[in-house]
């Protein structure tokens, strides 16, 4: 049986935000997994008729996937930029750290969100709350009212977290038009095909808005494996959709963690540590795997070996030269490889 990891924990089952029968939240931040450096993420989930309330994050951007559901997500940004669009499985958005926003389920079935932050302990303001936080007379001079108009406000600064619309869901027309805050990952080409899996990318590449966040959508098939790699100057924080795997992590300190995670799970990478990702279930593992950089790079093990000559490799790995494989020249990295070699046991 292998030792609980500090690398990683259940999201699923993580620190409940809310819960109620409009929905749920649940989260990992620096306080429940203390490793989370500049990321941390939620699981959210609307019911229908149901709303994350209109809110910002005053230390962070969020990027969230959409899992399952029919969403109305409405914006406001600086410059009074108003966005609405509509999101569903496989679509992403992202809100700018300060950005008011909220979420709002207008289909028939029940939604599941994995929202990124680009902070390990995100700051929220609900408006609701920013809105009780203010006198009867404020609230009535800034929106040309008397204060009597604001007589029955509770005055609450206990946020709501997800509340109830009445009625059927108002669309706004500007909400079939798009926007260049929502980006729909998995109708993208995926970058990088192979037998063994594909890698769909959501950087500021291919969508612009994106400034200190990035996702890639990652599936490996049973017999696929990402290489071992590292990201020089970019922590990495994957989010287990489906399917099971195995990570091995290199601490600077020379140990080495080992452990499996199934769907729920959310690991977090530091920045140059190197990592593997392997299948080691019977299906197609998916991952989310964020990044806290536009524009994430990685070194991989496989490129490395052509870096220096055959006899220089082989003293590195403390082998005779006979013994030194033959490693192929790789002038690119492949990002993720076939598995020509069984499981290794637990």
């Amino acid at each position: 049986m292998m030792a609980r990891s500090p690398h990683f924990a259940s999201l699923k089952a993580g620190p409940e935000v809310f819960r109620s029968e409009l929905g749920s939240i649940t989260e990992l931040t620096s306080e429940s997994l203390p490793i989370l450096r500049g990321l941390s993420a939620k699981r959210l989930l609307l019911e229908p008729g149901s709303v994350r309330e209109p809110h910002w994050h005053a230390n962070a951007s969020e990027l969230t996937y959409c899992l399952s559901g029919d969403l109305l997500v409405g914006i406001l940004s600086d410059g009074s930029e108003f966005s609405w669009f509509r999101i569903g499985p496989g679509q992403m958005f992202y809100a700018p750290s300060g950005a008011l926003h909220y979420i709002e389920n207008v289909g028939e079935s029940p939604a599941e969100l994995i929202v990124c932050f680009s902070h390990e302990s995100p700051q929220d303001f609900p408006f609701g709350t920013s809105v009780g936080a203010m006198s009867d007379a404020v609230l009535g001079n800034t929106w040309g009212l008397p204060a009597s108009a604001f007589a029955g406000l509770s005055h609450s600064t206990e946020p709501a977290w997800i509340v109830r619309r009445e009625g059927d869901p108002v669309i706004p027309s500007a909400a079939e038009f798009g926007s260049p805050l929502k980006f729909d990952v998995e109708a993208e080409s995926p970058p990088i095909a192979s037998p063994a899996g594909t890698a769909r990318v959501a950087r500021s590449q291919v969508w612009p808005a994106l400034a200190d966040l990035s996702m890639y959508s990652l599936r490996i098939g049973d017999e696929g494996m990402r290489e071992p790699h590292w990201h020089p100057v970019t922590a990495e924080m994957g989010y287990v959709a489906k399917g099971r795997a195995r990570m091995t992590v290199l601490d600077p300190d020379g140990a080495t963690d080992t452990y499996e995670l199934e769907a729920g799970d959310l690991y977090f990478i530091p920045p140059a540590f190197p990592h593997h990702i392997e299948n080691v279930g019977s299906e197609e593992f998916h991952f989310l795997v964020f990044f806290d950089q536009p524009m994430p790079a990685d070194i991989g093990y496989r490129a490395s070996g052509s870096l220096a000559s055959k006899a220089v490799t082989a003293a590195t790995l403390g082998l005779e030269p006979d013994q030194m494989p033959d490693l192929p020249p790789t002038p690119e990295d492949p990002l993720i490889v076939d598995r020509v070699n069984p499981v290794d046991p637990d």
